[in-house]
C-alpha cells in the first residue's frame, strides 16, 4: 500500500515537471495566437526569397492581430520532402540577430583566417530555438539558419553572409513601414 502511495506521488510530481517545460517551451507567437475569446486575423506580406546554397526559402512578415493587439514575425520556410520547416521570429528577437549578425560576421573573419581545428561553429540562438551561424571546415566558411529547435531537416544552408544580412534587415525594414502604418 505504501509503495503505490509513493509511486502515485512519484507519477504525479514527474507529470507536473514535463508540463512545466512543454510550457516553457512554447513560442513567442503560439503564446499570442493561442488566446482564447479573441478574433484572430492574420496578415502575410512577402519579402524577397532568401538564396540558399541549393534552392531558396521563402520569406515574409506575418501581421497577426488578436483582439486589439498587433504583433509582427518573419517568417522563413523551407519546402522539405514532406513538410514545411518555419521560423516565426518575433520583431524583439529580430533585432536582437541583426546585432548578433555583425558580431558573428567579424569573428567569422578572423576564424577563417586564423582556424587551427579542424571544424569551427559559431551561432546565435533565440529564446524560441531560432538559430543563426556560421560553421568553418576544412577552411571553408558556410553560413547556416536553423529553423526549428526539434525535427530533421530542419537546418538551412545560405549562399553567403549577405543572402543571411538581406533576409532579416528586409523584415525588419518591412515591418517598421507596417508599424508606421498602423
Amino acid at each position: 500500500m505504501r509503495n503505490t502511495f509513493t509511486s502515485i506521488i512519484l507519477f504525479f510530481l514527474v507529470l507536473g515537471v514535463f508540463s512545466q517545460e512543454k510550457k516553457e517551451e512554447q513560442s513567442k507567437m503560439l503564446d499570442f495566437v493561442s488566446q482564447t475569446g479573441v478574433i484572430l486575423k492574420f496578415e502575410d506580406y512577402e519579402l524577397p526569397k532568401v538564396k540558399l546554397s541549393y534552392g531558396i526559402a521563402e520569406s515574409k512578415i506575418r501581421k497577426i492581430t488578436s483582439g486589439d493587439r498587433q504583433q509582427y514575425f518573419l517568417q522563413i520556410s523551407k519546402k522539405g520532402e514532406y513538410d514545411t520547416k518555419v521560423a516565426s521570429i518575433a520583431y524583439e528577437d529580430l533585432l536582437e540577430i541583426i546585432k548578433a549578425l555583425s558580431t558573428l560576421e567579424e569573428a567569422s573573419q578572423k576564424d577563417i583566417n586564423n582556424a587551427d581545428s579542424d571544424y569551427l561553429e559559431n551561432k546565435f540562438i533565440t529564446d524560441d530555438g531560432f538559430q543563426v551561424g556560421y560553421y568553418i571546415s576544412k577552411d571553408k566558411l558556410v553560413w547556416y539558419m536553423k529553423l526549428e529547435r526539434y525535427g530533421s531537416g530542419t537546418t538551412i544552408f545560405l549562399k553567403d553572409y549577405d543572402s543571411v544580412k538581406l533576409a532579416f534587415t528586409e523584415g525588419e525594414s518591412k515591418m517598421e513601414a507596417l508599424k508606421l502604418n498602423q
